[in-house]
């Protein structure tokens, strides 16, 4: 399975479109949003046929009427997730608290912590587990460019895309 993975929208709308476009073009059956989606008219942009929708909420995702958008079409699991995707085990918070990311990926019950909140894509394995990040809207101390992850479960790949190219 095919698993996509992006953070940190903060209602850039054009970058949106371009993640939600090179997750079908992949073939990702699944698309994971590790927060700060920040408005509904960001969050409508991932409904698609190609895959199922799941995010959990970001520091900067203040809009209540957010989970009702999304789970017009996805999930929506609130501060934080658990997923069996492709028989593989996934945690899934925005990354808000570095210390909690960091006992998700120590505590060994997952193959994937997934996170965002830095604007920096970053891919380690820690005793097994991966931690992902795939970035965010570039800003001063993260990344310079757009990124998105995809995450192969049977081979384990993790690969990052640049969408301003």
């Amino acid at each position: 399975m095919l698993v996509g993975v992006v953070s940190d929208t903060h209602d850039d709308l054009e970058r949106a479109r371009r993640a939600v476009a090179h997750f079908e073009g992949a073939g990702c059956e699944t698309v994971v949003h590790c927060g700060d989606v920040v408005a509904p008219f960001t969050a409508a942009v991932f409904e698609s046929d190609a895959f199922d929708f799941h995010a959990v909420r970001g520091n900067n995702d203040g809009e209540w009427v957010l989970r009702d958008a999304i789970e017009a079409f996805g999930t929506y699991h609130g501060e934080s997730a658990e997923l069996t995707l492709g028989g593989t085990d996934f945690a899934v918070y925005h990354g808000t608290s570095g210390t909690l990311v960091d006992a998700l990926v120590s505590c060994g019950d997952y193959d994937y912590v997934l996170h965002g909140h830095t604007h920096e894509r970053g891919h380690d394995v820690v005793d097994g587990t991966q931690r992902v990040n795939p970035g965010g809207l570039p800003f001063s101390g993260g990344d310079d460019r757009y990124h998105v992850a995809t995450i192969d479960t049977e081979s384990g790949d993790v690969a990052f895309a640049d969408l301003d190219d």
